[in-house]
């Protein structure tokens, strides 16, 4: 398999649940401020123009939480559950993708990404609005891990690292957290693993 890749955030998720389970992955590394998901060769992969795309054999894949998925099947991992868990898994999926990571994102794009690609100053009121609506939907989070250890049953499943993708750059990037103790608590739990830590291969530092 080859997974191309950048240090931005979906990426993030892929990478880490592929060192997690030690998948035999190829990384081909893309660099962004360059172009590079924008050639034509990589639009015949991904017509998208986003990262990741993973490649296995005939099949090629682009969606981050669909490569997850396929890692974790691939490998009969627990971590995409093949049983009445895995609806659960599928709505967290989805709620991450359509409510919390948009609102927690806009402030990542703001203080990190900006900067690192020299777009702008950060907009202080897209900034506002985004920390209101990380709140909201923050609070739905703290409300269902308040006596949990990971979203979905008793186990780790790809809807943790789905989910928490942007609490890594919580500090630098002004998502606050810190008023959510029972998701604080949680992502520290997932702080524990090194693949969560450090998902990223070497070649590249994350942003």
């Amino acid at each position: 398999m080859k997974l191309y890749w950048s240090d931005v955030l979906c990426p993030r998720k892929v990478c880490a649940v592929a060192k997690y389970l030690q998948s035999p992955v190829d990384y081909a590394y893309v660099d962004l401020a360059r172009g590079e998901h924008k050639t034509p060769d990589y639009l015949a992969l991904n017509p998208n123009g986003k990262v990741p795309t993973l490649v296995d054999g005939a099949r090629v894949l682009w969606e981050a939480d669909a490569i997850t998925c396929h890692l974790a099947a691939r490998s009969d991992s627990d971590l995409w559950p093949q049983d009445d868990r895995q609806i659960d898994a599928l709505r967290w999926l989805s709620w991450a993708g359509q409510e919390f990571n948009p609102v927690a994102s806009q402030l990542y794009f703001q203080y990190v990404i900006k900067p690192r690609f020299s777009i702008g100053e950060p907009d202080a009121e897209a900034a506002a609005r985004a920390q209101d609506g990380f709140r909201r939907q923050a609070a739905i989070l703290e409300s269902h891990l308040r006596d949990r250890r990971w979203l979905v049953g008793k186990t780790l499943t790809v809807a943790d690292f789905a989910v928490a993708i942007t609490l890594p750059y919580a500090d630098v990037a002004h998502i606050p957290l810190k008023e959510f103790p029972a998701v604080r608590r949680w992502h520290q739990t997932l702080c524990e693993i090194d693949a969560w830590r450090e998902p990223f291969p070497d070649i590249a530092v994350a942003a």
